[in-house]
């Protein structure tokens, strides 16, 4: 089975292996006391038919046994496919791969260079743009449907990507009214239940609350994807200093606790249930009290939990490639590059948000045109050395000898391809830079951006496909 499969060979550690059983124990400690809030009935009963204990106010307490037996029971590797049922995505150890982010109100229109509200068509060109690029991985809609108001918004999304990549997707969903649909649509291209869990081409992301809740609408969805074989990511979304405590080992151990309350009850209700592992927990800016995506707190915390996933043998969410910074300038490029040097260091698997600014609300074509380079750049500089005989080219230097030089030798011509050479970073002379036009970064991704657009075609949906997935469709707005 063949797969793109990207390891650095440099590695970063956060945590000694006494700081992970420290967290991992404090966790465990949670979950029993003072436990979890479960707001739905059948999980409720499946986490106390199997030795949790329910407390009132729908508190359940989970014991360490089942943990244990969880962690035992989850996949370590995780494989995902792209929309043609090839292998594409080896999730597990520390292979990294980048997509976008989701759901975002506002978008930077690539026309106007102006903020505006999202729609669906975004989430169509925002994929076809990552079905052109070498670099982002999987797609996420990086739009809210503006345009389909209520809840159908989120099955619009699932049918935007769908159509505008071929790459393996991410989607949101609101509860069963959203899942079933969406799932229906997976069904309509791999043509059976059983081709959709032994080929999946998504994976839903849901969140607890913290601190420390587990919704109705997000305990249906991790038991529908347990009872149809597809694969979930359950990370906690929480703010140090806020949600969480201030301190990051206690936000740590408190997010590992709601993430692994959601690994427990997807192995209860399907051993086996493909789970990626992981957590959001970053400072809350104590001036603005918003949520900061640039914070070094908030990457340390996912350097963290890759130590933590590679400690349980899961593979492991990941967020880089998003700013703060309302529009792309040197900020943007600085968040970014931090985030995916640190992303592809500690080994992180699944790593989303590419092309984010504005702290998660604003989507723009040209950040994730700007992320591309950089993980292309980054990449290279995190794959280390290979020294051989071939590379030291002893035999070379002896051929050349003192004086020479190395341009025009077969050795040259040869290797010459391995070094990594920009797309859009200009490393022309002055003179020249000025003579064609003396363009900024964001005019350069700008211009790239359009040109993907005219030029980039993606294969159509079969015809009995997509006639049965706008039958789905107008199912959904009738109910909407």
């Amino acid at each position: 089975m063949s797969t793109n499969s990207y390891t650095p060979a440099l590695k970063l550690q956060t945590l000694t292996e006494e700081q992970i059983e420290k967290i991992h124990l404090a966790s465990l400690e949670i979950l029993e006391d003072p436990g979890t809030r479960i707001l739905h009935d059948r999980a409720r009963e499946l986490l106390c038919d199997h030795g949790a204990i329910e407390s009132k106010g729908d508190i359940v307490r989970i014991p360490a046994s089942l943990v244990e037996n969880a962690l035992a029971s989850a996949p370590e590797l995780v494989i995902l496919f792209d929309r043609h049922g090839k292998p594409v995505m080896r999730l597990g150890g520390r292979n990294v791969y980048f997509g976008t982010g989701s759901d975002t109100p506002q978008t930077l229109d690539p026309k106007t260079k102006e903020v505006r509200k999202s729609r669906k068509k975004d989430s169509f060109e925002l994929a076809r743009l990552v079905d052109a690029l070498k670099h982002i991985d999987f797609v996420m809609s990086m739009a809210i449907a503006d345009d389909y108001p209520g809840t159908s918004s989120f099955v619009h999304q699932f049918e935007a990507m769908l159509s505008g990549t071929t790459k393996p997707l991410v989607y949101t969903a609101q509860g069963l009214k959203d899942i079933q649909p969406i799932y229906e649509m997976m069904l309509a291209l791999r043509g059976s239940a059983g081709e959709v869990s032994a080929r999946p081409f998504a994976i839903l992301y849901s969140e607890p609350i913290s601190p420390l809740v587990h919704t109705k609408e997000g305990m249906e969805m991790l038991l529908f994807c347990a009872e149809h074989r597809i694969p979930v990511v359950y990370p906690t979304g929480s703010m140090a200093g806020g949600t969480a405590p201030v301190t990051l080992a206690g936000a740590l151990a408190l997010g590992n606790a709601e993430c692994l309350a959601g690994l427990v009850l997807t192995q209860l209700a399907a051993p086996g249930t493909p789970f990626i592992y992981g957590g959001n927990v970053t400072a809350m800016d104590m001036h603005w009290a918003s949520y900061t995506y640039a914070s070094p707190e908030f990457h340390t915390a996912f350097s963290a939990f890759g130590d933590l996933a590679h400690y349980y043998r899961l593979p492991v969410w990941g967020l880089a490639g998003a700013a703060d910074s309302k529009t792309l300038d040197a900020q943007a490029g600085a968040e970014a590059a931090h985030q995916i040097l640190l992303a592809l260091l500690s080994g992180e698997n699944l790593v989303h948000d590419v092309g984010y600014l504005g702290s998660g609300m604003i989507s723009s074509m040209e950040m994730i045109l700007l992320c591309d380079e950089l993980i292309g750049m980054l990449r290279q500089a995190t794959l280390g050395i290979d020294i051989d005989d071939e590379t030291l080219a002893l035999d070379v230097i002896r051929e050349v000898g003192a004086g020479g030089h190395f341009l025009l030798h077969e050795h040259t011509l040869k290797h010459c391809p391995e070094i990594w050479m920009p797309s859009f970073f200009n490393r022309a002379p002055l003179e020249h830079w000025k003579s064609a036009g003396k363009k900024d970064i964001f005019e350069t991704l700008n211009s790239r951006v359009h040109e993907i657009l005219a030029r980039h075609e993606v294969p159509e949906l079969e015809k009995d496909v997509r006639r049965e997935i706008e039958g789905i469709l107008r199912e959904r707005e009738k109910l909407a």
